[in-house]
């Protein structure tokens, strides 16, 4: 029922690729710029990963997380507030390893299932992009430990994010950057922690008044001397993609790639974004 109401919001609208610059699904990459006051953004989507791999539980196999859920409200001209997560995440186990968690799980099965973890966070537009310089913003995000580390696809750990945003348009050309830290908690003791530096750096070239493809790379390094705490390891994604205006919709697509040894070997996306004004900021 979620599904066919948001899909019937989204077709319910006139979207095109320049009422929403600052989204950029399906990349992960932020833009500086929000989204806009009084207006609320809707993207949703589906996302398959082959040989996902879970370093706490032992468990891997193909993931399926259907549907992603974000919404973005612009709570003035310069700031927003999001929520992002997903209600349904299933695993197809293909192989299982001694993990220090692995004991913890409650599925004997060949398949186990949770919700996603929830990432609240606000961004705020430093700088406004002009001719000489890019827009500047600030992105602060919480993870909630919404997944359980007995289905073994979660870490019941909080971390929180600060980043450092940039933009820039050359042209037909939308180059977005992202530079912050992130505090992991341990998942095994509750009591340490790892900081990671968090990266991100995207394209969006259009191809027509309705069609661009995308790409980015995006990922956290360990800075932790020896090994990360397990769950808190760098991982890396490389993904190419497109955005398609049609109507009141715009879809995307894109396939990803692992860069780290616990990352999916190949991935692939695809969803939807829908704006609205919904109120007036006084």
């Amino acid at each position: 029922m979620i599904i066919l109401r948001l899909a019937c919001v989204a077709l319910a609208s006139i979207l095109v690729a320049q009422s929403a610059p600052a989204q950029q699904r399906p990349l992960l990459t932020e833009d500086p710029e929000p989204v806009g006051a009084g207006r609320v953004l809707i993207e949703s989507g589906v996302d398959w990963a082959h040989d996902q791999q879970y370093p706490l539980s032992g468990l891997k196999g193909n993931l399926i997380a259907v549907p992603t859920i974000g919404i973005s409200v612009g709570i003035s001209s310069i700031a927003e507030f999001q929520i992002d997560g997903g209600f349904y995440n299933r695993l197809n186990v293909t192989a299982r390893h001694p993990a220090p968690l692995s004991s913890l799980l409650t599925t004997s099965e060949s398949t186990t299932h949770d919700v996603s973890d929830t990432v609240i966070a606000t961004k705020i537009r430093v700088l406004s992009e002009t001719a000489g310089r890019p827009a500047m913003g600030l992105r602060f995000a919480t993870k909630l430990p919404n997944a359980s580390n007995e289905s073994g696809l979660g870490l019941d750990t909080i971390d929180v994010f600060a980043s450092l945003l940039g933009a820039k348009t050359i042209q037909s050309i939308r180059v977005v950057s992202n530079v912050g830290v992130g505090i992991l908690a341990d998942p095994i003791s509750g009591n340490r922690q790892n900081d990671v530096l968090t990266y991100g750096l995207s394209f969006a070239r259009a191809m027509t008044e309705r069609a661009e493809i995308v790409g980015e790379l995006n990922g956290r390094k360990s800075t932790r001397g020896g090994d990360a705490f397990p769950g808190t390891e760098s991982r890396g994604i490389l993904k190419l993609g497109g955005r398609f205006t049609h109507g009141p919709v715009r879809f995307d697509t894109g396939l990803f790639f692992g860069l780290a040894a616990v990352d999916p070997a190949i991935g692939f996306t695809a969803g939807f974004t829908y704006v609205f004004d919904a109120f007036t900021i006084p």
